[in-house]
């Protein structure tokens, strides 16, 4: 299957992949902004939310704005989605701790 083929089938017009091997190497495709990271924590935004990777000794062992493309490796325990959050609740979180 073609990526243009991919494209009709998906709704949204986004492709995203996540190749996970052995749970100590993912590759991730589509990823916008790296927003946080640690040694157990990975947050990043992507074209279809946020993605957040946990694990044990994580490091980014490739960043390229270019490509939209992200390796994180180390040991990876999960891997969760979550909705992206709007401007609008951004300023209000703002405003409550300026208050």
């Amino acid at each position: 299957m073609t990526i243009e083929e991919r494209k009709t089938i998906n709704s949204t017009g986004v492709i995203q992949n996540l190749i996970l091997e052995n749970r100590g190497k993912l590759s991730i495709s589509g990823v916008l902004d790296v927003l946080s990271f640690d040694d157990q924590v990975v947050i990043l935004e992507t074209e279809l939310g946020l993605l957040t990777v946990k694990g044990e000794n994580l490091r980014i062992n490739k960043l390229s704005i270019d490509t939209s493309e992200v390796i994180v490796e180390g040991d990876i325990s999960s891997l969760n989605y979550s909705e992206k959050t709007t401007e609008k609740s951004k300023g209000s979180l703002m405003s409550k701790i300026f208050k």
